[in-house]
Parts: C-alpha cells; structure tokens; sequence
C-alpha cells in the first residue's frame, strides 16, 4: 500500500465548508469517504450521498467514495446462493455476493453526474484490490493507486464498490467478509495517500457506549486508534476490527460521521487517530459488551503436561476462537477445572469436538451455559494508573453480579456475567468511570 494520510487541516473540522480554491491536480488532497448499507438504501438516500460527495468536490478534495450494496441486499444475496446449492463453491458465492456493491457502486455515479459532478464507477478487480484466495473473508494485499490517480486527474469522482477485490493468480473475485467496506475505504485512504477517511453510518460517531443501554453515553470528539480495535473486537459494531488495524498500521485518520446529517451542515462526527494526537486521555474511554459468548467448563482434568493442546488444539484446527480461560487447580494438584468462552455460533460444535477427545483430554464431565456476556472496560489511561480493574469488581459486587470470569490486557478488562445482568452492569461501569453525560 502507498503513503499513510497525512491528516486533518489543524484547525478545521471536516465538512466545515471550502478550504481552498480548486487547485492544480498534482497539488489537491485527496479524501475517501464511505457510505454504509443504510446510507444508500434507496434512491433517496444515494441522492443524498449525492450531496455530501458534492461538498467535499466544492472543498477542493479529490474524492474516492467507497459503497457497501443496498441495505439488505447482501443477506438476499446469500439467501440465494444457499437455495441455489447447499454446499456451494466459495468461488461462486463471492461471484453472487459481490455484485450488491457493483449496483450501488453504478447508481451512485449515475446520481453525481446527474449533479453535475463527473464521476465513474470502478470494481474491486479494476482498480485492482487485489487479495489472497479465502474467498468469503479475504485480506487485501495491495492496492494499485495509478489508475485512481488518473481518473482524479481526469477531474472524476472514483465510485469504489467496497467489499470486494481480486486474486490476481485465480483472476477469481473475492470478498472481505462481512463489515469489509471499511476495510475497502482505510485501504484505498493508504493506498492514494488520502488525508484522512470518513466513513459515514446511521450513527454519527464513536459513542462511549451503546446509548441504546444507557441513555446518558456521550459521543467522543476523539479516540485512539488502540481503544478503537478493542472497543471493536468487544462488540461495538461501527466499525468492522481489521479496518480498524489496517488505519492503525498505516496511520489513515478516520473520522465515524453520520450520513443522515445535513450535507451542507454536517457534524465532526469522531476522530479515530493516534494516541499522541489526544492531549487528555481518560483512564476509561468506554465500555462494550458482547452477547455472542457460550461459557465451557471441564471439570476435574488431569492436571499434566499436554493436557491444553489436547483441549485447544482440536479446537483451533475447527477454526474455533477461545478468548477467556481460567484453571483453577484442586488442593491434591492432581486434577484442574478448566473454563473457557467460544462464540455463541461455535458452541456446539465446540461441545462436540471435546466429547469425541474426551479420553485423550481426560475430563470427567463437560459443563456449559449461553445465557452470558462479556462486559469490557477500555481505556489507554488504564496504563499509567493502577486499580482501575478492582473498582469495577467491587461496584460489580455492590449490585449484586457475580463474575464467571476475568481477563485483562493493558489497555482493558473483560467480566463474564450472566445475561440477565447486562444492562445493570454496563450501567454501573458507565457511571464509575465518570462517562455519563453532564
């Protein structure tokens, strides 16, 4: 991939209006700006996309626009192929599936021209957004800027189908998995050297938990690029993890902004960026939680050497995730308990591969539970300052949520508790760490 964005004018929020006459091709900045499912629904909304594009283009901006296909498109797509066949060639569901975004992708610059803006469509295979070969959750691998470049110079608007790429061996197309249109965007950001990417949603930013739970989340004017991967791998869903991690590693400044907003007033939104470039850090940025946990316990293992890669092993040739894990070991040292979390998807078959191993694992009896989620605290703060765990566990124990388990890293904390005490937990934490709204 090219040079990383070079970020925001200082100063100036993004879609403040004009920052500078249209200047020469070889002088202008260049933004990405991707429109989720919601944003073009229909074509009303593509129209308004329309009109959010026009902006930036009047703000002097080169503009490469990313679309994710029509709301609900995807999910009939996939219907489809698994009528058509129940054990389908990869291949050819990414054939299928791709082309929601090849729809949008038209219609949009369709919608620009109609304004008056000049603009053209590309697909993923054109640019190329070229990948490797697991069709259905592809990772990019290089992005070719040069023939984007040459359509900027042309004075067009790129209309990017996201989602999608190519494996150049195959000539096959392929998919990024689901979310993967912001990872489309960040990429291309990278890939032409953009300053910065805005990827617009039906929320407009980075709250500091679900406002849906607690009413009092406020949104965050910043947030770095650490607290944002986890607050993604942890169950916010604004934002896809590897799109993410692909900002991180190449430093693109991404801005969460709403596409419902006016075009010609719209908000900030949240900025995404590097921790350096957040002068107060709060010990805790946020809170998020996950109901896509199932709870495994094997009680009374034999506590010897190979014991876990007989566990995790089988379990990770199935591709399945474990995330918590806690032994406890019994007073004669010669047996364990041993829990752990899959997702709530992987849970039967997890049962499954450990009852087939049993012998070979050496278990006594397997015990599990889905009614549990996970409760994570996240916050770069939580470096410098110690503690910041155990205040959780004792306003925990004060509301009477009892912790299934515990895991830690530097930058958060994660609770298993039961379901039924989501709310109140997310709740508590939101107020201790002082994020409710004044």
């Amino acid at each position: 991939m090219g040079a990383p964005c070079l970020g925001a004018r200082v100063g100036v929020a993004p879609g403040a209006g004009p920052r500078r006459p249209p200047f020469d091709p070889e002088t202008m900045a260049r933004l990405v700006m991707k429109f989720g499912g919601t944003s073009v629904a229909n074509l009303e909304r593509i129209r308004n996309v329309a009109q959010h594009v026009k902006r930036e283009v009047a703000a002097g901006y080169q503009v490469a626009v990313v679309v994710s296909a029509m709301s609900g498109k995807t999910n009939e797509l996939v219907e489809w192929v698994n009528d058509a066949s129940k054990i389908y060639d990869p291949r050819e569901y990414d054939a299928v599936v791709a082309s929601g975004e090849q729809v949008t992708s038209g219609l949009l610059a369709l919608a620009l021209s109609e304004i008056g803006i000049p603009a053209r469509s590309w697909q993923g295979w054109q640019i190329p957004v070229e990948t490797d070969d697991a069709h259905g959750s592809a990772r990019i691998e290089k992005i070719d800027g040069a023939r984007l470049a040459a359509s900027f110079a042309r004075g067009e608007v790129a209309v990017i189908a996201g989602f999608q790429g190519i494996h150049s061996a195959s000539g096959r197309i392929t998919t990024l998995g689901r979310g993967g249109s912001d990872t489309s965007a960040v990429a291309v950001a990278a890939a032409i050297g953009a300053e910065r990417c805005d990827i617009y949603t039906d929320v407009d930013g980075v709250y500091t938990t679900d406002p849906r739970i607690v009413p009092r989340a406020r949104r965050m004017d910043r947030i770095a690029f650490e607290e944002m991967l986890e607050m993604a791998s942890l169950g916010a869903k604004v934002l896809q993890v590897r799109s993410v991690e692909v900002a991180m590693v190449h430093k693109v400044k991404t801005f969460v902004r709403s596409s419902f907003d006016d075009p010609n007033a719209p908000q900030p939104g949240t900025l995404i960026c590097d921790e350096e470039d957040i002068l107060e850090q709060q010990v805790v940025t946020g809170i998020a939680f996950s109901r896509d946990e199932a709870q495994i316990t094997l009680r009374r293992v034999a506590d010897r050497p190979g014991v876990a890669a007989n566990i995790f092993g089988p379990l990770a040739e199935a591709n399945i995730n474990v995330d918590m894990i806690i032994q406890v070991v019994s007073d004669d040292a010669k047996t364990t308990d041993l829990t752990f979390t899959v997702g709530n998807a992987d849970y039967v078959r997890a049962k499954t591969i450990l009852e087939k191993n049993q012998t070979d694992i050496g278990f006594l009896s397997l015990h599990g539970a889905t009614d549990v989620v996970k409760v994570s605290a996240i916050g770069v703060g939580m470096r410098s300052h110690a503690g910041v765990a155990a205040l959780a566990f004792r306003a925990l124990a004060d509301k009477g949520i009892n912790i299934r388990a515990i895991t830690t890293s530097e930058i958060k904390f994660s609770v298993l508790i039961d379901a039924e005490y989501t709310e109140l937990a997310v709740r508590t934490l939101h107020t201790l760490y002082g994020l409710d709204k004044a």
